[in-house]
């Protein structure tokens, strides 16, 4: 009788234990996030909606990221395997925090997370047997590095007539699903100058507000690493903002989420708000105070890099040797022609020096002023660095039908007349313009070049305070204009030039074709930022020019109608050559004889935790050294040979088109342009930065120095 009854207590037992015990569930651990799925029912019947959640619990200092993730990284994804009739929405995130390193900035989750999944289980659900519901979960865990981790997830619920919660989760469901981001609350986005504007948030406010701050559903909506300069009020809270790539905001409803935490009762409490902003005036009463402890201002998401101003002296010689280094860059050869013809007009007679002049304050007024719109770029938390301008496609196409105009003028199709240009009769003076002009030209022309020396001294600028900056590209400029300077006011060195004759026809004659290669290349770097359609509102507007500089002898009426045609023609073809092309996709690419992969942060630092060697290039289609290096050294089959046995894991950085992050980590090596090399090899905390111009020796030896892991897999 004693063993029945201490059986019988056992069984009861065991009955009370499986009631209470959660739903079953496998848990995915790795040393940085622990993952699982849970329900708040642990009982489920036919019909019912219920929510279960993904629950996320990070290693400390680790963090996974928001539906969208900011400047980098990418948010989870849950690809569900259910039983037949049943039906899973999408994983519900609460309202993130900002998280900024250097320039960078993510919208990040940090602590537990529960992630609330609707489930609707079908009528006709068979009762009394268990159903599992499954699920593979990809996601991205950073700290210091980010490694992408995957893995299956299972949940096994009972099934009844009628449904019961789960004791332990479904609290703690109900506290998540009541923490996310919440609807109905009015808001409005009122423009202001340059495309920004103020989003106003219609929410009732008794107390202080802090961390306040909006997440945009749209990735490319807003600058996220400016400050957003929250304010609030007894109606609402407010936030400026800056626009993204995606245009000018106010022209359509702005939707995302509004964070903030508000002082009730002398405690802290955070809401969020799931808003869809329309145009329209700002709400009142949102912008009396200003919030206190702004969640990762603009100054604090890029600290200025400190740098030692006793380095200052040198990095001034390093820009002047850089800059007459330029002079000899194939980025410049184009404008040599200009040089070359203003030299032989002006050789020999007394304007020499006056137009050495004019062409060193052409070459210093346009660097400093590149140096302004840099440090006012950075100023307001664009990531601009040397040769930015090249980023955008309509000034590509600019540069290319300049190149083109001054090609035709040197074949003779038209004369610029006044005495000011670059297309007078033989004894005609180029003149002051004419000579400042092509001092401004040629900077244009070198910008998509780094010389040997520049990319140390422009990063070492522009981290500096602002005489720093401007004294290096004063020195930058200097060097440059030195050798034409040096031929205007030495007057020995103008004498191994030919006095001006029936040579120079000829000399012209051949510098045009230059001048049409230069636009020739500018129209392919447009083909690769915008691609056909860009190239063909090129070559519309070049036949365009051409027929407007045929017509100049032509008379005023032909002239104004030439005139007309073509600004009506860029101003329909304007939207083409703004347009940029998105990457194709973010599979490797073959270039020469290396096959890269796209560069990410987080693919070097995967790439890294592997054990695996790592070489990456940041190049781009508009510079020169970088195609240079392209066909002469990574089309080499030794080099490619080399990688492929070392196991080394190439990946390609493309800036020619503007991307913040690439931007970001120039600036992290203190490079402020490209050409930019860097071999990662295991073990090195740091990656070695290799010469501007590397040799295929060079590479081999690097690849060959690492340990075969050609049986890994990148």
């Amino acid at each position: 009788m004693s063993l029945l009854r201490t059986w019988g207590l056992a069984a009861l037992a065991l009955a009370f234990a499986a009631a209470a015990a959660p739903a079953g569930a496998d848990v995915l651990r790795t040393p940085q996030m622990e993952s699982e799925l849970v329900s708040s029912r642990a009982v489920i019947a036919p019909g019912e909606r219920f929510t279960i959640a993904l629950r996320q619990r990070p290693a400390e200092g680790w963090h996974s990221y928001w539906i969208n993730s900011g400047d980098s990284g990418e948010p989870l994804k849950l690809t569900w395997t259910l039983p037949p009739g049943f039906a899973a929405g999408e994983p519900q995130h609460p309202a993130p925090r900002r998280h900024g390193v250097g320039p960078v900035m993510t919208f990040v989750h940090e602590g537990e997370v529960f992630f609330p999944i609707e489930i609707t289980a079908p009528r006709s659900l068979a009762v009394g047997q268990p159903v599992t519901l499954r699920a593979h979960l990809y996601y991205l865990v950073c700290s210091d590095i980010c490694i992408a981790e995957e893995g299956d997830l299972a949940l096994t619920l009972e099934t009844a007539g009628a449904g019961r919660d789960d004791a332990t989760w479904a609290d703690r469901i109900a506290e998540a699903e009541a923490a996310l981001p919440q609807p109905g609350a009015e808001a409005r986005f009122t423009a202001g100058d340059g495309g920004g504007g103020v989003l106003s948030v219609a929410t009732p406010i008794a107390g202080r507000v802090r961390d306040l701050a909006f997440f945009p559903f749209e990735r490319d909506a807003i600058v996220h690493n400016a400050d957003q300069a929250g304010r609030y009020g007894p109606g609402g809270v407010s936030v400026s903002l800056q626009p993204g790539f995606a245009g000018p905001l106010g022209r359509a409803p702005l939707a995302g989420v509004i964070a903030f935490e508000a002082e009730e009762n002398g405690r802290w409490t955070r809401r969020a708000y799931a808003i869809e902003a329309q145009p329209g005036a700002m709400l009142a009463n949102a912008a009396a105070e200003t919030a206190g402890d702004a969640q990762q201002t603009i100054a604090e998401a890029r600290p200025a890099p400190s740098v030692d101003l006793a380095g200052l002296p040198l990095m001034i010689a390093l820009a002047f040797l850089g800059g007459l280094i330029l002079n000899f860059f194939p980025c410049v050869l184009p404008v040599l022609a200009i040089k070359g013809v203003a030299l032989a007009q002006g050789a020999h007679n007394g304007r020499a020096r006056r137009d050495g002049l004019f062409y060193l304050a052409g070459v210093v007024t346009t660097f400093l002023l590149l140096a302004g719109v840099l440090m006012a770029l950075r100023s307001a938390g664009e990531a601009a660095g040397w040769a930015f301008q090249l980023q955008a496609p309509w000034l590509t196409a600019s540069l290319a039908l300049l190149f083109f105009a001054i090609g035709l003028n040197f074949v003779g199709v038209f004369e610029i007349g006044g005495g000011e240009g670059l297309g007078q009769t033989l004894a005609a003076r180029g003149g002051d313009a004419g000579a400042f002009f092509t001092g401004a030209l040629a900077v244009v022309a070198a910008s998509p070049c780094t010389g040997p020396f520049m990319a140390g001294a422009i990063g070492f600028a522009l981290a500096a305070p602002a005489p720093a900056t401007l004294a290096i590209f004063l020195a930058l400029a200097l060097g440059f204009a030195a050798p034409l300077a040096a031929l205007s006011f030495w007057p020995p060195l103008r004498r191994i030039i030919p006095k001006p004759g029936a040579w120079m026809i000829r000399f012209r004659q051949v510098l045009a074709f230059a001048m049409f290669g230069a636009a020739v290349w500018l129209a392919w770097v447009l083909a690769v930022q915008t691609g056909p359609t860009g190239v063909l509102a090129l070559m519309i507007l070049a036949t365009a020019l051409g027929f407007l500089a045929l017509t100049a002898r032509w008379g005023r009426v032909w002239n104004v109608l030439a005139v007309a045609l073509f600004l009506a023609l860029g101003a329909a073809l304007w939207q083409p050559l703004t347009r940029v092309q998105a990457k194709s996709s973010d599979a490797p690419a073959q270039s020469g004889g290396l096959a890269y992969e796209p560069w990410s942060v987080e693919r070097v630092q995967a790439l890294q935790a592997e054990g695996r060697p790592v070489f990456v290039n940041f190049t781009a289609a508009w510079c020169v050294q970088c195609q240079v290096n392209e066909s002469l050294v990574f089309a080499n089959a030794r080099v490619a040979d080399a990688f492929a046995r070392g196991g080394v894991v190439a990946l390609k950085a493309d800036w020619t088109n503007r991307d913040d992050a690439i931007a970001a980590e120039l600036e992290r090596h203190q490079r402020a342009g490209i050409p930019l090399y860097l071999f990662y090899v295991p073990g090195e905390a740091a990656p070695r930065i290799l010469p501007q111009a590397p040799s295929a020796d060079l590479l081999v030896s690097l690849a060959n120095d690492q340990p075969h892991l050609t049986e890994k897999s990148p």
